[in-house]
C-alpha cells in the first residue's frame, strides 16, 4: 500500500483553529464516503500550532488527478472545500489555489 504525506497551514487564529478541529471531529458522511471512493483506505491529520500534516494510505490505482476529478463533480465535497478555505491558507511555495502540498520523504528507518 502506498503512503503519501501532505502539509497545509491553517489561518493562525486560535478560534478558527478550534472551529476547524470541531468540523473534523464530525466530518460530513458524504465527504468521508468520497475519500473512500477515491481509493484512500486510511487517513490521519495531525496539527502543531497552525501547521497540519496528513498521512494517507491508498489502494492500488489511486491517483490525485482522479480524486480531483471526483471531487469537482461532487457537490457536497465542493461545499466542504469552500467552507474549509475559511480556515486554511496556502503553504509557502504552494501553487495558486493549491491547498495540501505533497511532502518529500527524506528519511526512513
Amino acid at each position: 500500500m502506498k503512503r503519501y504525506v501532505l502539509a497545509l497551514d491553517l489561518v493562525d487564529d486560535p478560534f478558527l483553529i478550534a472551529e476547524y478541529e470541531r468540523y473534523h471531529r464530525e466530518v460530513w458522511p458524504e465527504v468521508k464516503q468520497s475519500i473512500l471512493d477515491a481509493g484512500i483506505v486510511h487517513m490521519e491529520i495531525y496539527r502543531f500550532a497552525n501547521r497540519l500534516c496528513m498521512v494517507m494510505e491508498v489502494a492500488e490505482g489511486f491517483s490525485f488527478e482522479k480524486k480531483a476529478e471526483m471531487d469537482a463533480a461532487n457537490i457536497d465535497v465542493q461545499k466542504w472545500e469552500r467552507l474549509m478555505w475559511k480556515y486554511q491558507q496556502a503553504m509557502p511555495g504552494a501553487k495558486e489555489g493549491e491547498k495540501w502540498v505533497l511532502m518529500d520523504k527524506i528519511f526512513e528507518l
